[in-house]
């Protein structure tokens, strides 16, 4: 199983929108962004609509298209990127219901889900603590 990488992505995305800006540039096209990101400008055209969906980011269309940050990076944390981007939870209970007459089958569910209750509230809360703008400084911080 591999792990999802869409957080990441969004928030590199988001990260580099927001230099880009500071640096007096008004928008970024997405294939400027996926030459950072190293991917498809289609990748990123498809995650930047879910950001604008959620009020993140803006775009322009026609002469001098591109995209930009609808709020300050200091006004957006990780679990505002996390919520646009991630359709549910962490981990999941099984597909289909468990055997009911077995002693694990029948109490699994319910134990289960208060782990990863205390999990998703912990992550919830590390996420909501972090803005694109200590991500930022993080990272140039640690630039070449």
């Amino acid at each position: 199983m591999s792990a999802n990488s869409r957080l990441t992505i969004a928030t590199h995305a988001l990260t580099w929108i927001g230099l880009y800006q500071k640096r007096g540039h008004e928008v970024a096209t997405s294939e400027q962004i996926a030459t950072s990101v190293n991917t498809n400008p289609v990748v990123i055209r498809r995650l930047l609509a879910e950001l604008r969906g959620a009020g993140l980011v803006d775009s322009r269309r026609g002469a001098g298209a591109g995209w930009m940050l609808a709020r300050e990076l200091e006004a957006i944390t990780l679990l505002d990127v996390y919520d646009a981007v991630e359709p549910g939870p962490v981990f999941a209970l099984h597909r289909s219901v468990p055997d009911p007459e077995c002693v694990v089958g029948h109490s699994i569910g319910p134990v289960m889900r208060n782990v990863y209750d205390g999990i998703e509230e912990a992550l919830r809360e590390e996420l909501a603590r972090t803005t694109l703008a200590d991500v930022l400084r993080d990272v140039l911080a640690t630039a070449r």
